[in-house]
């Protein structure tokens, strides 16, 4: 199988788009976040172009503001805030890196490499050579930065390490000096890192693993924070709804009962509010005049005091193990591994997600306000 990475990733985010992509081949629009990001990424390509000076920021500017395209947005107001942002991000840039003196090694570089029986294949942003060693470096024009733990275990990162080690298999005696870098150009900050043998061979071991899952996929739609920006939202089931209008298949009843259903959910979270500031007025006073069950001609309210207890996990095993049943009461709580999930390596993260097996399922509703 011949694969990029962008391919491999969109397939982890959601198989479905990677089908409609990927192996359908559906063509759509460029968003306008992605012709931004492109532009930004242009931009950046042509100030670091090799040349006898190199170009000022008056002539960065200008290079952006020649190829940017108006049509990808819905109005004027958004395309002033776009643009405006694109100039502070190219300002920035230059004030935040003394361009003349990035030694520049190669930039916007294509590469391929196998890994097992299939080939990757994507754009490296630029690579730089540095006082001991080297420096890979990916533009990111997100709004959203990654802890430092998510650098540190970047797949896209280590994919293009090893991608340069494929071109420079000398330098791999110098591992510890190849930096790989995430630079988020809205925010003016890099995030760096670097990689050991060890992280480049289960990079490898991951792809394979992805492809693996990739030849028997059903291609299931995931529900993630980039379904706003989905150019297939029309296609995908999680989505159709939305595009009623368009397919005529609504009736007044359904229609109703979403706008009744919507609106019962606000007036029930305004009761709760309303039963939360009551209760607090009602124990107040049973505080004070020292009761726990107060009247009225409506009914009666009752104060009870509810108790829960935690155990001492030594003492209650070394009861029940001899009796057969501590594998009866030590059980695994999702919740608590939710909580400790943050915590803990990104390796054991991923036996976790591995470890993991459907239980049982049920159906609830959600509202997401437009």
């Amino acid at each position: 199988m011949r694969i990029s990475y962008s391919g491999l990733n969109t397939y982890q985010i959601c198989p479905l788009k990677y089908k409609f992509q990927y192996i359908d081949k559906i063509r759509t629009p460029k968003s306008k976040e992605a012709v931004f990001g492109t532009l930004i990424h242009s931009t950046l390509n042509f100030v670091h172009t090799p040349g006898i000076l190199s170009p000022s920021m008056e002539q960065a500017l200008d290079h952006f503001s020649k190829n940017w395209n108006s049509d990808v947005f819905e109005n004027e107001l958004e395309e002033r805030a776009a643009f405006s942002q694109g100039v502070e991000i190219i300002r920035r840039y230059y004030n935040d890196n003394d361009i003349a003196r990035v030694n520049i090694v190669a930039l916007e570089s294509p590469f391929q490499i196998k890994l097992g029986e299939h080939t990757v294949n994507g754009i490296i942003d630029r690579i730089d050579r540095t006082e001991d060693g080297y420096e890979i470096v990916d533009y990111k024009t997100a709004k959203k930065m990654p802890s430092q733990d998510k650098v540190n275990h970047d797949v896209q990162l280590t994919i293009y390490l090893q991608a340069f080690l494929d071109r420079y298999p000398e330098e791999r005696k110098n591992l510890d000096k190849l930096k790989v870098s995430l630079y988020f150009v809205k925010h003016g900050a890099k995030l760096t890192s670097t990689r050991t043998e060890e992280d480049l061979k289960k990079i490898e071991e991951k792809f394979l693993e992805v492809i693996e899952k990739i030849g028997e996929s059903e291609f299931q739609p995931v529900i993630n924070p980039l379904c706003d920006w989905c150019d297939f939202q029309n296609r995908c089931p999680m989505w159709r709804h939305k595009f009623k209008e368009a397919r005529k298949i609504d009736t007044e009843e359904v229609n109703t009962a979403i706008s009744e259903y919507i609106a019962a959910k606000d007036e029930a979270k305004h009761i709760r509010t309303k039963i939360a500031q009551l209760q607090e007025v009602v124990a107040k006073y049973m505080n004070q005049e020292g009761v726990e069950r107060v009247f009225s001609d409506q009914g009666i309210v009752a104060r009870t005091l509810r108790q829960t207890y935690k155990y001492d996990d030594k003492k209650i095993r070394e009861i029940l193990e001899p009796l057969g049943k501590w594998d009866e009461v030590n059980k695994v709580s999702a919740t608590a591994l939710k909580n400790i999930l943050p915590l803990i390596p990104f390796e054991a993260k991923n036996k976790i997600e591995e470890a993991k097996t459907l239980d049982k399922e049920s159906i609830g509703f959600s509202i997401k306000k437009q």
